[in-house]
């Protein structure tokens, strides 16, 4: 009788797991408004990289190397034109590079919280000044709840991270001074 109630439960877990399809990731912000304060700057591009193994400031899942980057370039760049934070007519350009320096992904655990950290900079085109530079870390926790099966819950728990470290970012743009940069090149600070 005990051996019959233990393969109906694990045919039961496995027909529930079965059944769970893993979530696509999707790094797109919720709920980005229209910024009240504009960068005085036209944003000419954006690009987004994974960190050399030199670079890197924790773990980096080979899976992670094919679709992340892209997938957060497409968020990055919905979330920047959602805000309308820069002015195309601007005669000052910047380029923001992106890299991501970790994404450490829980191997198990009940609920899962996945770690990403992204280092943003804006560079001024002309001169190569660094206009803002920061290390964003954030994170993204899935409650046991959300899902039976923990490959499900850790591939949303690197979305939410993903989501949380954009919108750090985003909020941090709202303090950017394009006047006053960071890192001024020689050039750029006689002018």
């Amino acid at each position: 009788m005990i051996m019959k109630n233990m393969v109906l439960a694990v045919a039961i877990a496995a027909s529930v797991a079965a059944c769970a399809s893993n979530p696509p990731l999707n790094f797109s912000v919720p709920n980005v408004g229209v910024s009240a304060k504009k960068v005085d700057a036209e944003l000419k591009s954006l690009t987004v990289s994974l960190a050399r193994p030199d670079e890197k400031k924790g773990d980096m899942p080979a899976a992670a190397q094919h679709e992340v980057p892209q997938m957060w370039q497409n968020a990055l760049t919905e979330a920047l034109n959602k805000m309308a934070i820069f002015r195309d007519d601007a005669p000052r350009k910047l380029s923001l590079s992106v890299k991501i320096l970790a994404i450490d992904i829980p191997s198990f655990g009940a609920s899962m919280t996945t770690k990403t950290i992204a280092r943003y900079e804006l560079i001024d085109r002309a001169d190569g000044s660094i206009i803002y530079t920061q290390d964003i870390s954030a994170e993204g926790e899935v409650p046991f709840n959300y899902a039976f099966v923990g490959a499900i819950r850790a591939r949303e728990s690197i979305s939410r991270s993903a989501q949380n470290n954009i919108a750090q970012f985003l909020q941090a743009l709202e303090t950017v001074d394009v006047a006053k940069p960071m890192f001024p090149t020689e050039q750029g600070a006689t002018q």
